[in-house]
């Protein structure tokens, strides 16, 4: 049997428990929770399959050491007696991705130096040769995280972030991290047993990810690089057999997936991004506004990303959200809709009241992701039913 070591998955806040789902039905061991993160155990197989197929993780991380450093000569000290040498080459390339928050150690490029300074010094004194620091498609990738006086260096087994899946060729001026747009889906509770429509798609990140999610097509099937293939571990057999394994489950999706958009240069983008992800086939993508009421017959789940923030000055937004309650309540009877916004006041004028209202993030921008039942009939006597039982739900709490 291999051996089992403890790892760690980043993820974005609001995603952890989707992600601790996701590493359990992948076979993690010992899950918990962490603030953006999870840590979990397993074997180096589980490392290829969690790089591989998990959605709603940034990076998969290896605990290399942990200690306690109250100066920046401890710190020092503390790496340069890691045996690094065991781990890469004396003359490759690292990368150390810092993230601090300490009153000891203040910034996070200082510690990053620091860490540095110690490999490199430790291998100028072994081989006569040090390191080279570069950013992409290193041999090494350091993580190095200190909170108050604990430091923890692990090794990062993606390299990139695993949000770049590969698939995406062009994107528009705020694009939706795909990672997030994965958690998205998840989040809505969508079970692949409807069609799927996004009226406002931007590049089509959100319709790429539902329909990668819907024909099981792993996270990273578009993705070529990782971390941890050039580490001295690596085992090429091993990661052939987990992807092989993983992309065995690729299955045809029963129902329709629509994208749409009013910006003819936004429908471009998200066709090469479709055609490159060769989901054109999948996909039904056409150039339309909100409120053309064009949507895919029978039960549908619309999830979609409108624009916010500095995007458009108010009156536009204020209009703009208008009209996207009033085309949900006009052509999109019988249907579940989720929108996500940052800006809680326009998502008021959609109109419509929320049955749930989730905090999510889009990069570093704060939103809210706002779910909607729209109903045939009498809306509004099934809307006072709703309120009556939340209500009494929340009086139970």
């Amino acid at each position: 049997m291999d051996t089992e070591f403890i790892m760690v998955a980043k993820t974005m806040f609001g995603l952890e428990e989707l992600l601790a789902k996701e590493i359990e039905e992948l076979g993690g061991k010992e899950i918990t929770i962490l603030k953006r993160a999870v840590q979990f155990k397993g074997d180096m197989k589980l490392l290829y399959r969690a790089n591989y197929c998990l959605r709603t993780a940034l990076a998969i991380l290896k605990p290399l050491q942990s200690f306690t450093a109250r100066s920046d000569q401890e710190l020092y000290d503390h790496v340069y007696k890691i045996e690094w040498e065991k781990y890469m080459n004396p003359d490759g390339t690292m990368y150390i991705d810092a993230s601090v928050n300490s009153n000891i150690f203040k910034h996070s490029l200082y510690a990053a130096q620091k860490t540095k300074d110690a490999i490199c010094d430790r291998f100028r004194k072994m081989f006569d040769v040090r390191p080279s620091i570069e950013k992409d498609y290193v041999d090494l990738k350091i993580d190095l995280h200190i909170y108050d006086n604990q430091v923890t260096i692990s090794l990062n087994s993606s390299g990139e972030s695993l949000h770049k899946r590969g698939y995406r060729q062009e994107v528009g001026s705020a694009p939706l991290n795909e990672v997030t747009a994965a958690g998205l889906i998840q989040l809505s509770g969508w079970q692949k047993d409807c069609n799927f429509y996004d009226p406002m798609c931007g590049s089509g990140t959100i319709a790429i990810e539902a329909a990668m999610y819907a024909n099981n097509i792993p996270a990273q099937y578009y993705r070529k690089y990782f971390g941890f293939k050039k580490w001295s571990e690596f085992n090429a057999v091993d990661w052939k057999n987990e992807k092989e394994i993983a992309d065995s489950k690729i299955s045809e999706f029963d129902y329709e997936i629509w994208a749409s958009d009013v910006s003819g240069s936004a429908i471009e983008r998200a066709d090469k991004n479709i055609r490159f992800a060769h989901l054109n086939h999948d996909i039904n993508l056409f150039r339309a506004a909100i409120e053309d009421g064009k949507r895919p017959d029978g039960k549908t789940f619309v999830i979609t990303n409108p624009p916010y923030g500095e995007r458009m000055e108010v009156d536009d937004i204020i209009d703009l959200y208008q009209r996207i309650g009033d085309s949900l309540k006009q052509n999109f009877q019988d249907c579940t809709a989720f929108i996500i916004s940052s800006d809680i006041f326009a998502l008021k004028k959609i109109g419509l009241k929320p049955t749930r209202k989730i905090e999510v993030f889009n990069g570093n921008l704060e939103c809210r992701l706002f779910k909607f039942e729209i109903y045939s009939g009498s809306k509004k006597a099934k809307y006072n039913i709703d309120n009556q039982e939340r209500e009494q739900e929340n009086n139970i709490e």
